[in-house]
């Protein structure tokens, strides 16, 4: 892998982390559709780590009330707002990891198929579209009902093409959230799901003792970090001026490209 490779797959990385359009499908896709070598596990632990820096920066201080409730809460204080939310990502966070570490590695190779990421890709953007349509947005505060449902849903998302952000909105919509919120706690979900990934990659990684190319591996952290925390400000000020609809019109263009090359 050289500098250009490294460059553009943290962007890409950095663009569709948050975006309801599947990071990881893109990341599998790109190697193949231009003939690239496989990036490495060290470069994509490199890159998730980035983006993980990307949320916590964009979110530091919620996320400080956040954990200063969540510590009182298991202390002996009251239950806060901020406790409670945390409470919920915690939830929300254990389907996907059960799920996870249960999958066998020989049906998540399976998954990786170029038309396993087309089909998921329709799919699951014609969901956002529905998703989108159904919406009545009553509410901006996240019940335990509705974390249960966004965690469930988000255990989906293992399947490249999904999208991790995509179908945790697409559950919050569904249960009423209004847009902001559910991306919010989306986003809020994303920060231990990337870290326990990153820390489990960071692992096998460690395990198979391979070579580390830091150079390439801090410009990868670095440009995704940089690139995610703009992309996050700017789907949520997208967001209320144009909604799901441009997402899924993409969503759906890409999984039929894909099923023209690749059928």
């Amino acid at each position: 892998m050289d500098t250009f490779q490294a460059v553009a797959l943290a962007l890409l990385q950095g663009l569709t982390e948050f975006l309801p359009i599947s990071s990881s499908a893109h990341l599998i896709l790109l190697p193949v559709l231009v003939g690239w070598e496989d990036q490495g596990l060290a470069f994509d632990v490199a890159v998730h780590v980035g983006t993980l820096m990307a949320v916590v920066a964009y979110y530091r201080k919620d996320l400080k009330q956040i954990i200063a409730a969540w510590f009182g809460s298991v202390f002996g204080k009251a239950m806060t707002d901020d406790a409670r939310l945390a409470w919920y990502v915690i939830l929300g966070t254990i389907p996907v990891g059960i799920v996870g570490i249960l999958l066998p590695d020989s049906v998540e190779a399976m998954l990786r198929s170029p038309l396993v990421i087309a089909g998921s890709t329709i799919v699951f953007g014609l969901l956002l579209w529905f998703s989108e349509k159904i919406a009545k947005e009553q509410r901006r505060s996240i019940s335990l009902l509705d974390a249960v449902i966004i965690g469930l849903f988000q255990a989906i998302s293992l399947i490249p093409g999904t999208s991790r952000s995509g179908i945790t909105i697409t559950a919050g919509l569904m249960t009423g959230l209004k847009r902001e919120s559910a991306a919010r706690f989306s986003f809020l979900l994303s920060i231990p799901v990337i870290a326990l990934a990153g820390m489990l990659k960071g692992l096998e990684l460690y395990n198979t003792a391979a070579p580390m190319m830091w150079d390439l591996v801090l410009i990868g952290a670095f440009v995704s970090a940089l690139v995610a925390y703009v992309s996050i400000g700017w789907f949520l000020q997208l967001l209320n001026k144009v909604g799901m609809i441009p997402f899924v019109v993409y969503r759906l263009v890409l999984g039929g490209f894909l099923f023209a090359i690749f059928l």
